[in-house]
This record gives structure tokens, C-alpha cells and sequence, in this order.
């Protein structure tokens, strides 16, 4: 009789999928330096007197060191390989987050944000870069979601700790925890092995196929994904020289830079950001602020789940459509609650609640996708200059967001400020709809040959 034990048991696919995690919490850590700030803010403002403007900058100051991150990432994840890319990104994130804790001054923080906010922008480049490279075809939206995952459970446990912490006000803590997983993150991604895809750019085709055997079960299907990468690295990697000679690389970077800024002007970061100070203006006392903010977090993370199980399922359109729609209402919603003045606690209730709502239409969506799509629609010969152009936008576009949130609330209003941003949500929905190519299920070639084809964006995938 044949033993069908195995089948509950799948080596390889543990295997793959403890790779995922491990490479993923780089995204843990971005999550914990998004969230840890907002409840850090007022205390750390609070002591060094600082105006709106300097808390502007504490909080964007990573976003701009994000930026210069991503811009080297593409040349170091090229030369070092994703691997030690991300051991770098992990060591400066250490660092970044022990100055912080440390800090002595307003500048002195926003020094150190800037020193985290480029170890975030180099793993934010690499660690989806490395998963998409490590997946299998089917499994490639999800391996790629668990990095916005990761980042959705990193602002959750910021959020905790700064609920923990909030009551001494320590915000030295609530910033130094951040060290213990960048600790964590070093010693398990010595762990991972090298991607084959880069195995192979830098002529290591044995340690290549070895490594391909070892994340699939068939050594048929090892042996043609290793044909195919050589195959496509045939095509020199000059994505600068590809971008000023090749139009339809230029589509494929273009769409890049919209999806990225499509991410952040949706406005989940003016809620991570800033969730407490929403919440002021929907009348929350202190400690409610704080509690209230974790619960957001926790339904941010619990939400992302949906779209690591959908994603190559439903598609990743499909599940755009439904985020935008949601969010877009949401803000708007929102809105009408904070222009009616917030007399009562049922409206407190439901500002929360819509708050949530937008949050788990974000994390289910736009939040992990636009990372899976941004991995799959640039050509070899210009990935990392693509995905390095695509992550610097997503960095610039964030910088935007927190710098000009609390003025924005201060001028428009919160209510009209949130219109506002139901407006971009709705607008993007559109773009969506008349851009977006489905990729599910995709071969990156075959999306590579109908993109140098001049095939319409929309119409790239399926």
C-alpha cells in the first residue's frame, strides 16, 4: 500500500515558506518604524518643545532616508546580492534604532530616523526582489504579500508597545524596541540561501541548480526555471540605457512610479502616522487614543491575511477594485463624522470603526499588491533600475504624506482633508480599472515579451 503521509507534511514547501517569513521581516521592521511614531510623538515633542513643523520632520525624516536607500539598493542588491543586502539593511537598522532611543535633541532624532529610513528602503527594495525570485509561479503574489504582511504586524507591535509605554511615557523604549527584531532579522537571514536568479548573474550555475533542487520538489521543473533564468539573463542588465532608448520600458517604469504613489497618497500613512491625532479630533482622551490605535493596528494586520490568500486566487485587480472602493468611501464617511463635530460617543465609535474599515481596505489591497505587481512587470534587462525607481517613489510620495498631513489637517480641516483623500482613492479606482494589467498566474517572461511587444498596459497579463 502506498504511504500517503507525506502529504501532510510538504518538506519543500516548509521550507520555502520559512524562507518567506525570515526574508519578510525586513518588512516587519519597516512596520515597527512606521508605527512606533505616532505614539511616540507627542511624548518626545512634549520634552524638547517642539512645533508642528519639527514633529513633521521627526516623522518624515525616515521616509527621506528611505529614499536614499532605495536609490543605492538596485547597485548593492546587483553587486553584494539580495542576501547581504539585507544582512546590510538589518545592521543599519539596529543602529538607526539604538540612536533614536538615544537621542538628545530634536536634530539628533531626525538624524537617526534618517540612518533607519535607509536601512527600510534597502530591504524594502531587496526583500521583494528576493522573494519573487525565490517563489514558484503559483506562489509568487503570496511569498511577495508576506513582506506587507510582516510590515502590518510590525506597525501592530508598534502600536502595543507604544500602548505599554505610553503610560510612564517613555518614548525612548517605545523607539528602542525596534532593535530587537532588526537583532532578530540579522541572524536568520545569515540563514537563507542565496537567490538563484543572482546565483546565476554572477556565473555560480552549480550553486544555482543546487539551491533551485532544494525549493522544488520536481527537478524537471528546477532544471526549466533555471533555463529560463539564464535564457533571460542573456539580456544585459542597463536599465538606465533601456529607459532612455526603450519606450515600452519607460510604460513599465511609469506604471511602477503610479502604482507606488497610488500606495501612499491613498492615505494609510497619514492614519499610521497620525492615528492618535485623528483621534483627538474625534474628542479620544489620551489613553483612549493609545488603545484605540493598537486596535487599528490589529485590524490592519489581521486584514493583510486576506490578501496573501486571495492573491493568486481572485487576482490582483479584482482585489484593487474592492480596496479602492472601500477606502475611498471610507475617507469620505469619515469626513462627514468630523464635520458634524462629534457629539456623542456612538460618533466616536463609528470614526473609529470607518477608521478600521479604511485600514482593512488598504492592508487587503493596495497595501501588499502594489509590491507584487511592481516585482512582475519590469523587464530583466531593467529590474532593479525599475523596482529601484518604483521604491524610490513609494519613499518620496510617503515623505509627502507626513510632512504635509498635519498641515493639511490644520488648514482644510480633518474633514476636508479626508474628502480629499476619498477623492484620490476614487481616482484611483479608475486608474485601476484603465491601467492595471492582471498578472496572476504570469510567467515574468511572458509579461516581459507582451510589455517589448507595445502590448496596452492593461492588457499585459491576463
Amino acid at each position: 500500500m502506498e504511504d500517503d503521509s507525506t502529504s501532510f507534511f510538504d518538506p519543500t514547501r516548509f521550507k520555502i515558506l520559512a524562507i518567506g517569513v525570515v526574508a519578510a521581516l525586513a518588512g516587519l521592521m519597516s512596520g515597527i518604524d512606521i508605527g512606533v511614531v505616532s505614539g511616540a510623538l507627542a511624548f518626545f515633542g512634549k520634552q524638547f518643545h517642539a512645533s508642528t513643523l519639527a514633529l513633521s520632520w521627526v516623522v518624515s525624516s525616515m521616509m527621506a532616508g528611505a529614499a536614499v536607500g532605495s536609490v543605492s539598493a538596485g547597485w548593492l542588491s546587483h553587486h553584494m546580492g539580495r542576501k547581504r543586502a539585507l544582512i546590510l539593511g538589518a545592521a543599519v537598522f539596529a543602529v538607526g534604532a539604538a540612536g533614536c532611543a538615544l537621542s538628545w535633541s530634536i536634530p539628533s532624532m531626525i538624524a537617526f530616523r534618517v540612518v533607519m529610513g535607509v536601512a527600510v528602503g534597502l530591504s524594502a527594495f531587496t526583500a521583494p526582489l528576493y522573494l519573487s525570485e525565490i517563489a514558484s509561479e503559483d506562489s509568487r503574489g503570496a511569498m511577495v504579500s508576506t513582506y506587507q504582511l510582516m510590515l502590518t504586524v510590525g506597525i501592530f507591535v508598534a502600536f502595543l508597545s507604544d500602548t505599554y509605554f505610553s503610560y510612564s511615557g517613555d518614548w525612548r523604549w517605545m523607539f528602542g524596541v525596534a532593535a530587537f527584531p532588526a537583532a532578530l532579522f540579522l541572524i536568520g537571514v545569515l540563514f537563507l540561501p542565496y537567490s538563484p536568479r543572482w546565483l546565476v548573474m554572477q556565473g555560480r550555475h552549480r550553486e544555482a541548480r543546487q539551491i533551485m533542487l532544494d525549493l522544488r520538489n520536481d527537478p524537471l521543473e528546477a532544471a526549466k526555471e533555471i533555463q529560463a533564468i539564464r535564457l533571460q539573463l542573456e539580456t544585459k542588465q542597463d536599465g538606465w540605457k533601456l529607459f532612455r532608448t526603450n519606450s515600452n520600458f519607460r510604460r513599465s517604469v511609469g506604471l511602477g512610479i503610479m502604482l507606488q504613489a497610488m500606495q501612499q497618497f491613498a492615505g494609510i500613512n497619514i492614519v499610521m502616522f497620525y492615528a492618535p491625532k485623528i483621534l483627538e479630533y474625534a474628542k479620544f482622551d489620551t489613553q483612549s487614543q493609545v488603545w484605540c490605535t493598537a486596535i487599528i493596528g490589529m485590524v490592519n494586520m489581521f486584514a493583510t491575511f486576506v490578501a496573501v490568500g486571495l492573491v493568486d486566487r481572485w487576482g490582483r485587480k479584482p482585489i484593487l477594485y474592492v480596496g479602492f472602493t472601500v477606502m475611498a468611501i471610507a475617507m469620505v464617511v469619515l469626513g462627514c463624522l468630523l464635520h458634524s463635530g462629534m457629539g456623542s460617543s456612538g460618533a466616536q465609535m463609528a470614526a473609529v470603526f470607518v477608521l478600521m474599515v479604511f485600514c482593512a481596505g488598504h492592508a487587503m489591497s493596495a497595501g501588499p499588491l502594489m509590491w507584487v505587481l511592481c516585482s512582475e512587470i519590469q523587464p530583466i534587462g531593467g529590474r532593479d533600475f525599475g523596482m529601484a525607481a518604483s521604491t524610490l517613489t513609494n519613499w518620496v510620495t510617503n515623505m509627502i504624506v507626513g510632512l504635509s498631513a498635519l498641515t493639511l489637517m490644520e488648514t482644510l480641516g480633518a474633514a476636508g482633508t479626508f474628502w480629499l483623500v476619498g477623492a484620490l482613492n476614487a481616482l484611483f479606482l479608475i486608474l485601476t480599472i484603465l491601467l492595471v494589467p492582471e498578472t496572476k498566474g504570469m510567467a515574468l517572461a511572458v509579461i516581459e515579451e507582451r510589455l517589448m511587444k507595445g502590448v496596452k498596459l492593461r492588457k499585459l497579463g491576463r
